[in-house]
């Protein structure tokens, strides 16, 4: 059986080990009665977030729909809110700092392959955490690779690929994101 610390140590293991799709049903499901809430229904989806997340902090808004691998491995501070499409590759920790914006359709993804085809057809995969701080502004359909951190009060241009840190109190946007202005 692969264990939540070989998933989240960084190194290769087989994703396709049959526990672990028995396990992401339980997330599957929950994220099914999510989406399929009524938008007006703020009560019932903030329930169902706080089992579906790791952690949430108050105030917090996730505009249906959403999808995440797991979701217990996406932790939010407080007052993030993720406009629609919102989508999770959290096989390893995501963790979101407070008064973060999200714009529509952004990924961020803690899961790489490897460049092997071999590799690939057996599954094989390594997870790397992602970092968002404080006051972060993710622009609509931003692309967060695995192992990035992005610092405080950062402001990601929409379109963007993050495929390396970006530091803090700056303006960043392109393929691959690359700092254009310090704030």
């Amino acid at each position: 059986m692969v264990t939540e610390e070989i998933i989240k140590s960084g190194e290769m293991y087989n994703s396709m080990d049959a526990e672990l799709f028995e396990l992401q049903w339980e997330c599957n499901d929950l994220m099914y009665e999510y989406n399929s809430m009524k938008p007006s229904d703020r009560e019932g989806q903030q329930r169902i977030l706080k089992k579906l997340l790791g952690d949430m902090g108050e105030g917090c808004v996730i505009e249906p729909p959403l999808r995440a691998n797991w979701g217990k491995n996406t932790h939010l501070g407080n007052r993030v809110y993720a406009n629609f499409n919102l989508t999770l590759v959290d096989d390893a920790d995501v963790y979101i700092g407070d008064d973060v914006m999200i714009g529509p359709n952004v990924t961020i993804a803690t899961a790489g392959h490897p460049l092997e085809a071999e590799l690939r057809k057996q599954g094989m995969q390594f997870n790397k955490s992602v970092r968002i701080g404080n006051g972060v502004w993710l622009g609509a359909g931003v692309i967060i690779l695995p192992g990035v951190t992005i610092g405080e009060n950062t402001t990601i241009g929409a379109g963007s690929v993050v495929t390396k840190d970006i530091p803090a109190n700056v303006v960043a946007y392109g393929n691959p994101c690359r700092v254009r202005k310090s704030l």
